[in-house]
């Protein structure tokens, strides 16, 4: 039995493997195969039905980091906490993270995971000098945007199926020390949202908001933009450490209801915040869920569904509104509910999910159909604005909308090992 972050679904599995090391082969299966890495992504992307996982989380080791040049190599199956855990005292950080450590370098790249300074630096995939694809015919390809160029394109935001990634080279970016200077703005609503974002992205390398999804009317839409930069060279820096806590129970049922977080969406925009820029350690910045381990435990056995879908910049105030016009209707919400604008940038792999426009993610108790009823309406809105549903964080996504969104999809599919498939795959291809 496996699962990926949300809990749902759980498959079985004909197998599981571990991956050893980064000079051995795949192994010779009868069925099809995967790679796994930390199992951080949502719903089936990571999940083989009936085939075999390969677990890469052996492949843990740091092969090269050149503190000049900022260029470090590992192998894939390292997490990004492991890396900053290195870099970070050296001077240097990630060029683009996601809102968890706990990812691995093959998962960030089969994903082409994003962050709050998309806007700036693009996607995890921009920042990517070359990585090597065992395919399951015994053959290594050296992958860069120079060598096997259309190899790279399939392989960033590639879901994990044109082979295993057994290491990758990255450039980070220098920082002066781990701290970050950040600043908060409550805004009223949607329309004050649009205004503030475009106001402040170009001076402020991170921009991301909260935003409360269950409220109405002239309040709707309204939340808290969280501003970071990363700290300049200065003395008398704050001491900083603090051990994660773990969820301590596995309760039946899901703790997030209506009640809870219509009082949690409400103390939160309510609470006294500094109007002034702060200093910041980096981690509680752009990981505050990694300070509550097992936090996916809160929504009960029947596990959440992530649902995070981008829309053109042109159709983007009309597409969110009517978003959250379906959420507060349906009585179902999300304490987690993120709005971002992403940048112009062009999308660095084939099925990259990071595009121009704006990005919401929200977190959803698996309540059974009355979830799913919402979205199917929700999918509905995203058809008609020409967005897309990220695949990393998607558990049920029509394949009609999978392919209308991601329209390289059939040229991409020539990419795919043979031997590798996914439930993910499977599912989007009917």
């Amino acid at each position: 039995m496996k699962q990926s972050w949300n809990r749902y679904p759980i498959v079985n599995h004909a197998d599981v493997l571990d991956f050893e090391h980064r000079h051995a082969q795949l192994p010779q299966v009868e069925s099809t195969m995967l790679a796994f890495g930390n199992g951080r992504s949502y719903g089936d992307i990571c999940l083989n039905e009936n085939g075999v996982l390969i677990q890469t989380r052996k492949l843990n080791k740091f092969i090269s980091f050149d503190r000049s040049t900022g260029r470090l190599a590992c192998e894939s199956g390292v997490l990004l906490k492991d890396i900053l855990d290195l870099i970070v005292p050296q001077g240097w950080f990630l060029p683009v993270t996601p809102g968890t450590r706990y990812v691995s370098v093959g998962g960030a790249i089969a994903n082409d995971v994003h962050g709050k300074n998309h806007h700036l630096k693009g996607s995890f995939g921009h920042h990517l000098c070359q990585f090597e694809l065992l395919r399951s015919d015994g053959k290594r390809l050296l992958c860069s945007p120079e060598q096997n160029q259309e190899w790279f394109k399939a392989t960033i935001g590639g879901l994990g199926l044109t082979g295993l990634m057994t290491w990758a080279e990255i450039q980070l970016i220098p920082i002066a020390n781990p701290y970050m200077i950040t600043k908060t703005i409550r805004f009223k609503n949607l329309e004050e949202f649009w205004q503030l974002n475009s106001e402040t992205e170009s001076s402020w390398p991170y921009t991301v908001a909260w935003i409360d999804c269950v409220a109405k009317n002239k309040r709707q839409g309204r939340g808290i933009l969280m501003l970071g930069n990363h700290a300049p060279s200065q003395g008398d820096l704050p001491a900083w450490q603090k051990t994660p806590k773990r969820f301590p129970v596995d309760p039946p049922f899901s703790l997030i209801n209506s009640v809870s977080l219509r009082a949690f969406n409400t103390v939160y925009y309510h609470a006294p915040r500094d109007k002034n820029a702060l200093l910041t350690h980096y981690v509680p910045y752009f990981y505050p869920l990694d300070s509550l381990l097992e936090w996916n435990r809160i929504y009960g056995n029947k596990g959440f569904f992530q649902y995070q879908c981008v829309i053109p910049p042109e159709a983007s105030q009309t597409g969110m509104r009517s978003l959250l016009n379906l959420i507060a209707k349906s009585g179902n919400g999300s304490f987690l509910a993120v709005l971002k604008v992403f940048g112009k940038q062009s999308p660095p792999g084939m099925l990259s999910f990071p595009r121009p426009g704006a990005t919401l993610a929200l977190d959803f108790p698996n309540k059974g159909e009355s979830t799913l009823k919402l979205f199917r309406e929700m999918d509905a809105v995203i058809r008609d604005h020409d967005g897309a549903i990220y695949p990393a964080k998607d558990a049920r996504m029509p394949a009609d909308l999978f392919q209308s969104a991601f329209p390289l999809w059939k040229e991409f599919s020539q990419y795919i090992d043979p031997q590798f498939s996914s439930s993910f795959w499977r599912r989007v291809n009917t």
